[in-house]
């Protein structure tokens, strides 16, 4: 394997095509785009191995298939020579010519592009100017003054450099989703309690529901007269830990833990919060950026700072299209502005009062912020055909949660006592199978145990209905999913379920074979007659792993195979905010295919049945209607459907 900056090319363990899987090829394709723009290549040339990587990660077909047809240039974004190129890596198992370039590029220089701010262009121009090619090379640069003193650059830039390094060495590039809501949500509480705020939302990432977020960004409306002093309000709030700067319309912030508790009756719920982010998150600050701005730009700075970049594109074009110039300042008529430009140019702005304003302009529906990523949403606004999509009050209930039984911290009591108190209509336990060791010994239930489990669960069935209620306990179970794809558990014990789970746990085992083997072995497993649903389909964990290889649209194909032959085979979002597996982008394809999708909090406690609402997120960002989702079922339903 050719390595560079932790990058590289990787190697097959395959004897025959194809020798590479479209997820290998799209993560490639997007190192080498960036490694191109180092080497100075023309820009054409990286955007055409951008273009192509983005295509790749939304094809929906298979890809193994296009290359033997030759039709994968049908494919918009992916050109001749390019579909040459990746027909070779399928076919052959051969690079071309790209490992010259993983071989040309300085190591170093791919570390620096981390640094938040460091594009590859300016990264390529310190490397020729000044001979830098590391991180710490630059920070030297930088404390020698020598980046301030060269063309294009400056003291601004130097210290942002600067600023950047120390982030990066604080590993503060983005944090999981759950984090920044909460501390997005805890500032924009503070914030919009200051007199003179008209308005405030997150925008960004944290808007947009992205699995894990960057910077925080609020966006917040005054009036002109009250600005100055709503940004001085901001800086003595508590919970800032410092203040990068601090304008006439921005405020660039790192906040600390503290910003999560508050000074009011909601106090301790705040400092729950407070405590469950700090067990939570490895880092305990955030960066954060508040815009002021008039009550009349308010719809503009949201809609923008908002994004996403390739939305925001979108947007543009079509304004430009109808006349129009579209920013974070207006939508200007280009007839009447004649060259002005920012501020100047926004007094000439078409007034809106709120973000749809902006879409109707532009013969769109309003689009909600989770679908903004171009991946079919300006194409369904100007179709009117936005998906309705599914909210967490839909939610009747979850299959897949644990008790004292195996690693859970509450009782099978506690656990349906809480899901009834959320209003739910039941609840599916499914503790791990003995599989599952840690530290040695199995933590899940032992086969004799299984009928103790099922017995509690009927007492408790048998009260509900005595007391009246319409609740209702399913017993289930994560069943492991062994290397061969057999499920643990006897194929006796395994009837005795409500559900089964399939799960893979040992993920090291899973990550050093092929991904065909891994995928053949999901198929086998699926295929059981006992088998209900892919439990955390890739098994990753956000910023800690990468999941196993796997081609999961050939697992959702077969799925949806059994499922039209009458068989319930589902595949979960797993809604822990560690996982959030199914990726969002592979929702439409399970939908498409027919196969249904659960949302499971994976609750081992009665706190994180509440992280439903990560997973209701997940689903939102994958297009998902309620129709869409298995647990928006009624109980009846539900029960109906597991007794088939």
């Amino acid at each position: 394997m050719v390595k560079i900056g932790g990058w590289g090319l990787p190697k097959t363990k395959r004897s025959e095509a194809p020798f590479y899987t479209k997820n290998q090829i799209v993560t490639v394709f997007d190192q080498v785009a960036v490694l191109l723009e180092l080497d100075g290549a023309n820009l054409f040339r990286v955007r055409a191995y951008q273009n192509a990587s983005r295509a790749l990660g939304q094809l929906e077909k298979n890809l193994f298939e296009l290359v033997k047809s030759d039709s994968l240039t049908q494919t918009k974004g992916i050109g001749k020579g390019l579909a040459s190129l990746v027909k070779e890596i399928v076919m052959t198992g051969e690079w071309g010519k790209l490992k010259d370039l993983y071989d040309k590029v300085p190591a170093g220089l791919v570390e620096m592009v981390g640094i938040p701010g460091l594009g590859p262009k300016r990264a390529r121009i310190l490397f020729e100017e000044l001979e830098v090619s590391t991180v710490e090379g630059l920070k030297s640069a930088c404390e020698q003054n020598l980046v301030a003193e060269l063309q294009g650059f400056g003291a601004k830039s130097q210290k942002k450099y600067l600023d950047g390094i120390d982030l990066l060495r604080r590993n503060q590039g983005r944090t999981r989703l759950d984090v920044g809501l909460g501390f997005g949500l805890a500032l924009k509480k503070r914030v919009s309690g200051i007199t003179g705020v008209i308005q405030v939302e997150l925008a960004g990432s944290a808007r947009r529901r992205k699995e894990t977020i960057g910077d925080l960004d609020l966006v917040v409306s005054a009036t002109p007269e009250n600005q100055k002093s709503v940004i001085e309000s901001v800086l003595d709030l508590p919970g800032i830990a410092d203040v990068k700067g601090a304008g006439e319309s921005k405020i660039s912030l790192i906040l600390e833990q503290s910003v999560l508790v508050s000074d009011n009756s909601g106090g301790k719920l705040d400092q729950s919060l407070s405590e469950t982010i700090m067990n939570r998150a490895e880092d305990s600050t955030i960066d954060a950026q508040i815009r002021i701005v008039s009550p009349e730009m308010f719809p503009f700075t949201l809609a923008y700072f908002t994004g996403s970049k390739e939305h925001n594109i979108r947007m543009r074009q079509l304004a430009i299209d109808k006349g129009l110039r579209l920013n974070e300042f207006g939508l200007m008529p280009e007839t009447e502005i004649e060259g002005l430009v920012g501020i100047d140019a926004a007094k000439y702005s078409l007034s809106c009062v709120d973000e749809g304003q902006i879409y109707h302009y532009l013969g769109l529906d309003w689009v909600t912020p989770e679908l903004r990523e171009d991946n079919g949403e300006i194409e369904a606004a100007l179709s009117k055909s936005i998906p309705n999509l599914v909210e967490v009050s839909s939610i009747r209930g979850a299959l897949h949660n644990h008790t004292t039984a195996s690693d859970g911290q509450n009782t099978l009591d506690e656990m349906a006592d809480e899901a009834r108190r959320l209003g739910w209509e039941y609840i599916g336990i499914a503790d791990h199978s003995p599989a599952l060791r840690i530290g040695g010994r199995s933590i899940g239930v032992d086969p004799d145990a299984v009928e103790i489990q099922a017995s509690e669960i009927t007492s408790y069935n048998e009260k509900m209905e005595d007391q009246g209620e319409i609740f209702r306990v399913f017993h289930g179970s994560e069943c492991d999913i062994l290397p061969d794809g057999k499920l643990d558990y006897s194929e006796d014990v395994r009837g005795k379920f409500h559900h089964v789970i399939g799960s893979v746990h040992a993920i090291n085992t899973w990550k050093s074979r092929d991904e065909q083997v891994n995928t053949d072995a999901i198929i086998t497993a699926i295929e059981d007659p006992s088998f209900t649903v892919l439990g955390h389909p890739t098994g990753r964990v956000l910023q800690v792993r990468d999941g196993f290889p796997v081609d999961m649209l050939q697992v959702i194909e077969r799925m949806g195979e059994i499922n039209r032959e009458g068989e319930l085979k589902a595949i979960e979002i797993n809604a822990s905010p560690y996982r959030l597996d199914l990726d969002w982008r592979l929702c439409r394809t399970a939908r498409d295919h027919g196969v249904p999708i659960l949302i499971n909090p994976d609750a081992h406690s009665i706190e994180g049945l509440s992280d439903i609402a990560y997973g209701v997120d997940i689903a939102r960002k994958g297009w998902l209607e309620a129709k869409d989702v298995l647990n928006t079922l009624p109980v009846e339903k539900i029960d109906h459907l597991l007794g088939k």
